[in-house]
């Protein structure tokens, strides 16, 4: 498909089909990887959810025993007498 590079305020932009957006399942506020790669821009969507990574991210922490509690004075201990 061929499209033209258009002004929008200070900067360029190329606009994608809704088509082509429907296809991916994306919606404005979507986050889009952008690359250059020789005379190539490429554009991938980016389906990752805010906490991607989080969970293996922490068992990692966990393995290299960097867990501690970072304010050991804000700890749990008297939890189980909290009135809720």
């Amino acid at each position: 498909m061929h499209t033209t590079l258009r002004k929008i305020g200070n900067s360029s932009a190329v606009i994608i089909p809704k088509p082509f957006l429907a296809q991916l399942g994306a919606k404005v506020g979507d986050d889009f990887d952008l690359s250059l790669e020789k005379d190539h821009i490429i554009l991938s969507y980016s389906k990752r959810h805010p906490r991607a990574g989080w969970a293996e991210a922490a068992k990692k922490i966990v393995r290299s025993k960097a867990d501690a509690l970072v304010w050991p004075e804000f700890n749990n201990a008297d939890d189980e007498n909290l009135e809720w």
